[in-house]
């Protein structure tokens, strides 16, 4: 069934939950009302004897049963028009006026000698037909004797019969006329999710242009709001990474002309920078650029699939890894001050990678510092904060909330990308990381939180 449309789907559950209940019914209503009419054919039967010991007051009495028991005398009658009588005397066991099969007088007359309630109910059977009947005691001149009413199980049958009949007639034009709604039903709810469907087709033929807006706040409005989400994503995908690589191949273009220039002038005979050795430095020099370019471009292209299938995972001093990094890069900028405020912290992850997580987010400190750089951990419980600071310029809004993206224009205007690596490595870790900009330089504030 998961192979047909949704609105098919929905129709057809449905359609089966309706005739399910529909057979359901076919099957408990007929003893339900059976049940029903029993007790209804009982009390018919009660009030029938109220009428006859009404009638005849002064020769059979009963004290347990008062005057208009049922109602009035008319109603009464109108419920006996079925139920018939006679009498048992208890003395001498004679039956007036009856011609009743014997097996069923012989039941009855064993049920009224043991019988120790004033009145009572019982079954029995009379030529193949069931009979409800009710025996009640009582006196007829002077003797005790027995009121004996019964109805036959025709009278409930046909009430039964004509009931359900009627009753399933209703639930079969129900059913029939409730699939059509449900038809109709099952169409609106997946409309939506069609021309979501239809949408989302055309985000994946690169048509982002037109908005997803299906003016809904259940799921599907959910559903639609991260799709629009997606598309707008995409759309800054797109035109980070058109001005990603408008920006790379300039970049890698121009080593590459001033490598070719210098080649084909020194093949003629002519040194640009005033000799051979030193038009052979620029050439080096520039190799060696355009090479750290393609390695940064080739790492950040497998670091996904590093990060996803290949951590090496395991418990290392957080404080340790990074005080080794700081004495490196110390070097590069003596004139910097640099403060560390670490915690004795053990972490778990791949520890090559969070050097070079370390590493990156180093050398941009170094690269915008003015004279201070610092570096400090807290310990909240579950997490671990790392925030690196450094009194340079303030990052441009616009850029702060995206520069850890691929293919994001960098901090002022490079393209750099250490930050892009440096968000990749963490998110495969659980932690994050953001920029912010403080009254005076700027942090980057690391959440690592604990396994």
């Amino acid at each position: 069934m998961k192979n047909y449309p949704l609105s098919v789907q929905i129709w057809i559950v449905i359609a089966i939950i309706t005739l399910t209940i529909s057979i359901v019914l076919a099957f408990i209503l007929p003893t339900t009302l059976r049940g029903f009419f029993t007790k209804e054919i009982y009390a018919t039967i009660r009030s029938a004897q109220d009428l006859v010991f009404n009638q005849f007051e002064g020769n059979i009495y009963r004290d347990f049963i008062g005057p208009d028991f049922f109602g009035t005398d008319e109603e009464i009658l109108k419920n006996i028009r079925t139920v018939k009588h006679f009498i048992l005397y208890d003395s001498n066991k004679i039956v007036l006026e009856s011609n009743l099969p014997l097996d069923f007088l012989k039941q009855v007359k064993g049920d009224a000698l043991i019988q120790k309630d004033i009145s009572q109910e019982y079954r029995g059977n009379i030529h193949g037909e069931k009979v409800f009947y009710v025996i009640s005691k009582g006196k007829v001149l002077g003797f005790d004797a027995f009121l004996v009413s019964y109805m036959g199980d025709s009278y409930r049958e046909d009430l039964v019969q004509t009931l359900f009949s009627k009753l399933l007639s209703m639930v079969i034009i129900v059913l029939l006329f409730s699939w059509i709604p449900a038809l109709l039903l099952s169409k609106y709810l997946s409309r939506p999710l069609v021309d979501l469907e239809k949408r989302v087709e055309r985000l994946a033929n690169n048509y982002w242009n037109e908005a997803i807006d299906l003016n809904r706040r259940d799921e599907i409005g959910k559903l639609g709001a991260s799709v629009e989400h997606l598309r707008k994503q995409l759309i800054r995908q797109d035109q980070a990474e058109q001005s990603f690589l408008q920006h790379v191949s300039h970049e890698l273009k121009t080593p590459v002309m001033v490598i070719q220039s210098f080649a084909e002038a020194i093949k003629d005979g002519i040194y640009p920078k005033g000799n051979l050795e030193l038009s052979i430095d620029v050439i080096s020099e520039e190799t060696s650029r355009l090479e750290k370019k393609i390695k940064d471009l080739l790492y950040l292209t497998k670091l996904n699939y590093l990060c996803n299938h290949n951590l090496k995972k395991r418990e290392f001093s957080l404080k340790g890894l990074i005080e080794k990094v700081v004495d490196r890069f110390t070097l590069r900028r003596a004139e910097l001050n640099w403060s560390l405020d670490l915690l004795p912290i053990i972490i778990e992850g791949d520890e090559e990678k969070w050097r070079v997580v370390i590493e990156n987010l180093l050398d941009n400190q170094i690269r915008y510092a003015n004279s201070q750089i610092s570096l400090s951990m807290k310990d909240e419980g579950k997490i671990v904060t790392l925030k690196i600071w450094n009194d340079g310029p303030p990052i441009e809004e616009g850029l702060i909330t995206d520069m850890f993206q691929e293919f994001n224009k960098g901090y002022k205007g490079e393209f750099g990308l250490g930050l892009a690596i440096v968000n990749t490595i963490l998110k495969a870790h659980g932690s994050k990381i953001y920029a912010k900009n403080e009254n005076e330089g700027v942090s980057f504030i690391i959440k690592i939180f604990k396994g």
